[in-house]
């Protein structure tokens, strides 16, 4: 199951449950955002503008892991479409080693940071799901985000208030 770290399909993963329990595969997109927000220089860039109290700083090594994690997504933009054979062995020559080299870095850099930094938290919630963020290396079916599938439920999401007052002419109105 590809998804973010909600504690509700945590059930669905524990290795007691029978059958075999469900493998997660993490969301790269959901690891990346928290990174990007504290990389994201036009925001910096539009707040000092603004002139507020509190400056946002741009994080050097939030900035880093995103070209890290984005290197990652130009591999997939490179092999989306092919079998997953190929994508599989593509990964493994391109990727893997990328992965590796993130999980080092990441590990070596957090060990200097604060629990209460942000950078560590974002840190922290790709380490902790380290091994479900790396199952794409495994498998050629899965894909590195649910961008996808989170597309799909985009309508539904935005639609739901909508639909409240969809039972009388008023509420259409």
């Amino acid at each position: 199951l590809q998804a973010d770290a909600y504690s509700g399909y945590n059930k669905l993963y524990a290795a007691d449950r029978q059958p075999a329990p469900i493998l997660e595969a993490a969301c790269w997109s959901h690891g990346r955002r928290k990174f990007f927000v504290l990389a994201d220089i036009e925001a910096a860039a539009r707040a000092k503008a603004k002139r507020e109290k509190k400056p946002v700083l741009v994080s050097p090594l939030a900035l880093e892991a995103v070209r890290r994690i984005d290197a990652l997504f130009e591999i997939e933009r490179a092999i989306n479409g092919k079998s997953p054979e190929e994508r599989l062995a593509a990964r493994h020559e391109h990727s893997a080693p990328l992965v590796a080299d993130l999980e080092a870095w990441m590990r070596s850099h957090r060990a200097k940071l604060s629990c209460n930094n942000k950078v560590a938290e974002a840190m922290d919630y790709m380490l902790k799901r380290w091994a479900s963020f790396a199952r794409f290396l495994e498998d050629g079916r899965v894909c590195l985000t649910n961008n996808a599938a989170e597309r799909a439920l985009r309508g539904i999401a935005l639609g739901r208030k909508s639909w409240l007052f969809a039972g009388s002419d008023r509420g259409g109105q």
